[in-house]
């Protein structure tokens, strides 16, 4: 099994594609707005990609998170609000907020098993900082510590109770960044000190099954290379400080932050500590030199892997529409 997730030309599987897939055997793939149409489509497809791979459990990612951040989006699907809402819940009625967004996630998590999506790169835990770039803003779930790590227990509770597997991201922490990682590199300068309430949430979610690294520098860690590279804070900060032992992949790999080609990327966050590169475009050519370079899964990435796969939903009786009906009862005390 190849240390590698890959993204999808299109809404379906084209003969080139089909035959990369077959002899590329994959981690995983990752869902977006291109590879979606409507129910019975995206139903399909995810089929298609369960039988190439051969095993019934295989990672099929997406990034539904709610608010900007969708690929399935109305008319076919509803629409879901951003995670931030539920800050202002948290502030007058904690308990509130929790159950909010708890029934959230599993409404979100319903509706991806439907269609065959076992996997939804949620929750983010940036901590929102005041004056940083927006690309995380409403994602986040707060600008308080406590609060995103009780909220993003919520989630992963939501959306493991509809057998969805959750990831957190982006670690150790996007929060603070001040230019989009998805056009250029962001360089955190912060203290070790002042840096502790951003390791606070993944710290008390360190049991997550799933977890996803920025492309991020901290001077703080390491001055030279983005978290997703730095063996340094991948083992001294992700594994031994936060004690995160899931299932660890790359940012995009396609994202401007990283420097050289698709391969030289993708190696290099393989290289660093992550079990998996994440790389997302769907082109053809690029997934072919990867292929070429990228090692194989090691057994311990294998174990964290199956372990991640195993959640199973659980008997709730709330479905889609009174897991929603319920959200939007809550967040009106707001």
């Amino acid at each position: 099994m190849q240390a590698c997730i890959y993204g999808l030309e299109g809404p379906a599987l084209n003969d080139d594609e089909r035959a990369f897939f077959k002899d590329a055997d994959a981690c995983g793939y990752i869902l977006f707005a291109r590879n979606i149409e409507n129910r019975e489509q995206l139903k399909a497809l995810t089929d298609d990609l369960r039988a190439i791979s051969g095993r019934a459990d295989v990672p099929i990612l997406i990034d539904q998170e709610g608010g900007r951040v969708a690929r399935m989006r109305a008319p076919e699907w509803m629409n879901f609000p951003p995670m931030g809402v539920f800050e202002a819940l948290y502030d007058k009625a904690p308990s509130s907020a929790l159950e909010a967004a708890r029934v959230n996630a599993r409404a979100l998590g319903l509706m991806l098993a439907e269609v065959g999506i076992n996997v939804d790169c949620l929750p983010v835990l940036d901590v929102r900082q005041e004056g940083a770039d927006q690309i995380v803003g409403d994602r986040s779930l707060a600008g308080n510590p406590m609060w995103v790590a009780s909220l993003g227990r919520a989630v992963i509770r939501g959306l493991h109770s509809a057998g969805v597997v959750s990831v957190v991201k982006h670690m150790p922490g996007h929060g603070r960044a001040l230019v989009d990682s998805h056009k250029e590199t962001p360089t955190v300068t912060a203290t070790g000190p002042e840096l502790d309430d951003d390791l606070y949430p993944f710290e008390q979610l360190n049991d997550a099954p799933m977890g996803m690294v920025a492309h991020v520098v901290y001077t703080a860690w390491d001055p030279d290379n983005v978290a997703s590279q730095s063996p340094t804070v991948i083992e001294d900060i992700i594994r031994e400080r936060i004690g995160f032992d899931g299932f660890l992949m790359s940012d995009d790999i396609n994202m401007e932050a990283l420097d050289g080609d698709a391969a030289q990327r993708a190696l290099a966050t393989v290289k660093a500590g992550n079990d998996v590169a994440l790389h997302c475009s769907g082109k053809l050519v690029e997934m072919e030199a990867i292929a070429a370079q990228i090692p194989a899964m090691g057994k311990k990435a294998q174990e964290r892997l199956a372990a991640a796969m195993a959640i199973q939903p659980d008997d709730e009786p709330l479905d889609f529409a009174a897991c929603v009906a319920k959200r939007d009862e809550l967040l009106a005390l707001a």
